[in-house]
């Protein structure tokens, strides 16, 4: 068994490589071998939002607080909100992100192949985003 307290969760600024805006990410457990798993708690400011990407594997993201918005490509732009669960398919091409007016956090939760657990691509452009 192995407990990390919540004061020894590092918490830093997500790369601007990969987000637009103000987003901090605190890992909360990695891919321990035998284990592919990682999750992160993200926290997205309003208007945040990461570029668009796939996982091999899919993801699932847990929406703790906050409005925040998804869109995976030829969809609609979708509104999730505290208490949801999405759950995107391998190589499903997507992204995420908070409400324009809102904050948004969720914890993400995704497996890697060969050591890779994400591809990121071009970033969301502002009618994409607003839908």
């Amino acid at each position: 068994m192995k407990i990390t307290a919540a004061a020894d969760l590092a918490q830093k600024t997500a790369s601007a490589d990969w987000f637009t805006g103000d987003v901090t990410m605190s890992p909360l457990f990695h891919d321990e071998a035998p284990s592919k798993a990682a999750g992160a708690s993200v926290t997205f400011q309003p208007g945040a939002r990461t570029n668009w990407h796939t996982h091999p594997l899919g993801q699932i993201l847990i929406v703790t607080e906050g409005t925040g918005r998804v869109q995976r490509t030829g969809g609609a732009v979708q509104v999730i909100r505290a208490g949801d669960v999405v759950r995107f398919d391998p190589d499903e091409r997507h992204w995420h992100g908070a409400a324009p007016d809102s904050a948004m956090t969720h914890i993400a939760i995704h497996e890697a192949v060969d050591g890779s657990a994400v591809t990121w691509a071009e970033s969301v452009a502002e009618a994409d985003y607003l839908g």
